[in-house]
């Protein structure tokens, strides 16, 4: 069953899928997918290409729009949307605390979870297709972890592409999660000196706060356990457009003065706690690493492993000098399964996911070489999240591949630029820019 309904210049309706969990399985258990349709008012009953689009994460459903905002207003002049909310996020059956147990215990989540990576999310892709569209091939538009999943759809199913657009998404092909992470701390390290550089005054503030943390335990209202290194984390805001100016002002007001002495405020514990849960994802938590994984090496906590090699991200050794605390970005640590009421159920399916070493190939070197779809990539220079470095080799590899290099975004720039991403990458792929 369909439902339509109506928002300011659109009309969106509801869908349902069914599929296998295990596409080598194809008789075997099955789940759900929720996806929504999106067309323009005025063009409802009119013949339209489709658009699929893969959102970020891994981890996260669909974006929820109101009407026509950021990219989707400029798609939807040309094109039917489909916002997909890929497996385990969003209204498909769910991957969490609450629901996980069902599958029985820790082995069981683990072996059920390594069905939820870009492989399986493509092939998903490919089985509905054929109903939205009725056979026909249809343009993905992947940002970041949805440019990871439009690079194994490359790889796999290519005649299911009319054309693919990449934003701020496209992966290292044989990169081990040591290498993302190696490349990475760097790069989150160049963003905290530009925020610093910007607000000079937050220096003193981030130290004054990892010290009170570091002084004792503090646990947030919703349970979570507030350390040094989560205080550390929020730096995950400074990958997107607006992230520095968020962080700045979730700083200057962290402490409050009380009958019993100096204090951290309501306000900055409730914003805090809102940053750092993942309650409403936890897939990224469960398996970010697992997305690189793709040989017999486990991941093995990498992002925790490499950080060590970066002393200057240690907050106790800073606070004993006199240096600036250095904040970390999009890095998930074992930590968090501890910190993170959400997650701490979850501890030791997350412990044998990093331990697994079977992973099987994400990406076709010899298809992609030979690749005839249009495709365009926006890279961002800098960006914290994927490395510059990594998406030119890909983008090299990729046969008939066209970037776009940028500074002028920063990793969320798909959503920042309004239509222009999508309109510069859609004439890229039309040899018309």
């Amino acid at each position: 069953m369909t439902v339509s309904y109506r928002q300011p210049g659109v009309v969106l309706t509801d869908r349902r899928y069914t599929v296998p969990l295990d596409h080598a399985d194809p008789a075997g258990e099955t789940i759900e997918l929720y996806a929504r349709e999106v067309v323009a008012s005025d063009k409802a009953h009119q013949e339209q290409p489709w658009l699929v689009y893969l959102q970020g994460g891994p981890g996260f459903g669909a974006n929820r729009f109101v009407g026509k905002g950021a990219w989707l207003g400029r798609a939807l002049k040309e094109f039917r949307v489909l916002l997909l909310d890929q497996r385990g996020t969003g209204h498909s059956t769910p991957a969490n605390r609450q629901t996980l147990p069902l599958r029985g215990g820790p082995a069981e989540q683990a072996d059920y979870l390594t069905h939820f990576r870009a492989d399986s999310i493509v092939r998903d892709c490919e089985l509905i297709r054929r109903e939205v569209t009725g056979g026909a091939p249809w343009t993905v538009l992947g940002q970041s972890f949805g440019g990871f999943c439009t690079v194994n759809y490359l790889s796999s199913a290519p005649e299911g592409l009319t054309a693919a657009l990449i934003t701020g998404g496209l992966p290292s092909l044989d990169a081990h999660a040591d290498d993302v992470y190696r490349a990475a701390y760097p790069r989150i390290e160049r963003k905290v000196a530009a925020h610093y550089a910007r607000y000079p005054q937050d220096v003193e503030r981030a130290r004054r706060i990892a010290d009170h943390l570091l002084a004792g335990d503090v646990v947030l209202p919703n349970g979570y356990r507030f350390t040094a290194e989560a205080f550390q984390s929020l730096g995950i805001l400074l990958g997107g457009s607006e992230g520095s100016h968020r962080l700045h002002y979730l700083l200057e007001h962290a402490f409050v003065r009380t009958p019993q002495g100096t204090a951290l405020s309501d306000a900055f514990q409730e914003e805090a706690q809102n940053l750092l849960s993942y309650a409403g994802h936890p897939l990224y938590a469960l398996v970010h690493e697992a997305i690189y994984g793709q040989d017999d090496r486990p991941t093995a906590w990498s992002a925790e492993r490499v950080r060590a090699e970066f002393p200057q991200f240690d907050a106790a050794k800073t606070l004993a000098g006199d240096g600036p605390l250095l904040f970390t970005g999009e890095t998930i640590h074992p930590w968090m399964f501890d910190c993170d009421p959400a997650l701490r159920p979850l501890r030791e399916t997350a412990e044998l996911l990093a331990a697994r070493t079977d992973w099987t190939p994400l990406y076709d070197f010899a298809r992609l070489a030979a690749n005839e779809v249009p495709v365009a990539a926006a890279v961002y220079h800098d960006d914290m999240y994927v490395d510059t470095a990594h998406s030119l080799a890909t983008a090299r590899a990729v046969r008939g591949l066209r970037t776009w290099v940028t500074d002028e975004f920063e990793h969320d720039g798909v959503r920042a630029g309004g239509p222009r991403v999508l309109d510069r990458l859609l004439a890229l792929t039309r040899d018309e820019a």
